[in-house]
């Protein structure tokens, strides 16, 4: 994973959370929602990365006269022979980006729902499995609302992260002036899919502790019913919480970061580091919410202050159950 990154940093500057949560995304086979500004390297990112992988890349442009058969596919009508033909769509792929994905309307991101939980697509009776690895990253623009559709909340729930990209710095975008206007340079495949998927087996095999476990669980819990965690103040702004899919992703993307740290185990940090991304886009807020301006974000931060994250547990307990 380290040497897919280096070339991933080759082409794309800066945004190192942002890549990171990738590389969590890809290791816990969840998906990625990510909101930025257009020309933040987001397609570039995804590219790169199916580059490195030697996988498969599609990008599907989402507009308002999509149809969900434009991206599952569709059955036609062969009249030589008087038979139906199945054309697959451009979600049979490894790496798929839904580009502005909030530009189509809800019948056409609902078609996304069955692929990304299910990792399958069913048409006229028939189900076809797409490749592994598959992931789906979707972009959205926040400071356009002319013209957008929300994400149905089934749909924003199937996503494990929802990640916020912002501008570069000014050294950074004084090195992506120089690296796009220079010579351009090219990837080099450093990994294979087979290689991701041993990857992927060998990161769910990372210890968690109960108490973390645990933790996970209160947390999700408090933003059903934050008065249980002692903020009954906060439960006029908040409709719904997280579902249980939200408990999981916790776990599971703390397990990737500590796989792509090094350790055999997680620690509380990795769980504290992820528990925005995961959380932020599973709150409904209130109307009284949005009319106070208070976002999910400071939510999910008062929620983390009331309950603290368990202590670091005993370094030799943690390897001893590691290797058991």
């Amino acid at each position: 994973m380290e040497r897919v990154l280096y070339e991933v940093k080759r082409v794309v500057v800066g945004q190192d959370r942002f890549l990171e949560r990738v590389l969590v995304a890809m290791l816990s086979q969840g998906h990625l929602l990510v909101e930025g500004v257009p020309g933040l390297a987001k397609t570039l990112t995804v590219k790169t990365l199916a580059q490195t992988l030697r996988g498969q890349f599609k990008r599907i442009q989402f507009t308002p006269d999509l149809v969900p058969a434009d991206l599952v596919g569709t059955r036609i009508y062969n009249q030589k022979t008087g038979d139906f033909s199945t054309t697959l769509g451009p979600v049979f792929t490894n790496l798929l980006l839904a580009d502005e994905i909030n530009r189509a309307p809800a019948k056409v991101q609902s078609a996304l729902l069955e692929v990304m939980q299910e990792r399958q697509v069913t048409i006229a009776g028939t189900t076809h499995r797409v490749p592994e690895p598959f992931l789906v990253m979707a972009t959205q623009n926040p400071i356009e609302t002319e013209g957008t559709y929300p994400l149905p909340e089934a749909q924003v729930d199937r996503f494990m992260m929802k990640v916020l990209v912002d501008y570069p710095t000014e050294e950074e975008e004084f090195v992506i002036v120089e690296r796009v206007t220079g010579a351009p340079v090219e990837v080099q495949p450093v990994a294979t899919t087979t290689q991701l998927a041993a990857l992927q087996q060998a990161c769910r095999n990372l210890y968690v502790d109960p108490s973390l476990m645990q933790y996970a669980v209160k947390l999700v819990a408090a933003t059903r019913d934050p008065a249980r965690a002692g903020l009954a103040d906060m439960a006029r702004h908040i409709t719904f919480g997280a579902s249980p899919r939200a408990t999981i992703s916790l776990v599971e993307g703390a397990r990737a970061l500590a796989f792509l740290r090094g350790r055999g185990y997680v620690l509380p940090d990795d769980m504290v580091d992820i528990a925005g991304d995961v959380l932020r886009h599973r709150l409904t807020l209130s109307y009284e919410a949005l009319a106070e301006g208070v976002t999910a974000d400071q939510i999910i931060g008062r929620l983390m202050q009331k309950l603290p994250a368990p202590d670091k547990p005993l370094e030799a307990r943690v390897q001893l159950a590691a290797n058991g």
